[in-house]
């Protein structure tokens, strides 16, 4: 009976790490692929966000308002274009580490090792560009009295949308980036333990 049970030459434990590592590949690459995506569609989503409408402007209070056509667009305020940088950053880095991932397949340590490395510092890039955006997206939203900003989504409703649907977007695809941090820890965890 105990042959039957050490046939693969080194024991069960053997054959659960490389169960393990390749269904750790694969769920890497799964959740790698799915954050590409996810930060490109952002990037494009607000890269391409722009809207023009007719606003009443009432230059003294005594006179009639002056109607005025005014266009939204994403490059007119920095931390949407920081926004939607931050996400090219990271889509480009996702499809660099999906071909580096396909051609180490856990060969060399300090390759992954480097992935880690960049997997979470393009974490913290894309929730700073995330916070960025929502801080200056909630002033557009909700205004602030206190310095006299008044709030632009009433009148630009469907630009606001596209860059809450790309800032939600974009913060799925950076949650993504951290699981992939969170599974190479405990990957690297398991491992010392074996």
């Amino acid at each position: 009976m105990e042959t039957g049970s050490n046939m693969n030459g080194g024991g069960g434990k053997e054959v659960v790490g490389v169960a393990n590592k390749q269904s750790i590949r694969w769920t890497d690459f799964g959740l790698r692929f799915l954050a590409f995506v996810l930060t490109l569609v952002a990037a494009i989503v607000l890269g391409v966000d722009k809207q023009t409408t007719v606003v009443a402007v009432q230059l003294v209070p005594t006179l009639p308002a002056i109607n005025v056509r005014a266009t939204a667009k994403w490059h007119h305020m920095s931390a949407f274009v920081y926004f939607v940088v931050v996400n090219a950053i990271a889509c480009a880095y996702a499809a660099m580490s999906l071909v580096l991932l396909l051609a180490n397949r856990g060969k060399k340590k300090g390759l992954s090792l480097m992935i880690i490395l960049l997997d979470l510092i393009t974490v913290a890039l894309l929730f700073s560009g995330g916070g960025a955006a929502l801080a200056v997206g909630l002033i557009g939203y909700k205004g602030n009295s206190h310095v006299r900003w008044i709030k632009v989504c009433d009148k630009f409703d469907r630009f606001c949308g596209q860059v809450a649907a790309a800032i939600v977007i974009s913060l799925v695809g950076s949650a993504l980036f951290l699981l992939l941090v969170l599974l190479a820890v405990l990957n690297l965890h398991k491992n010392r333990r074996l």
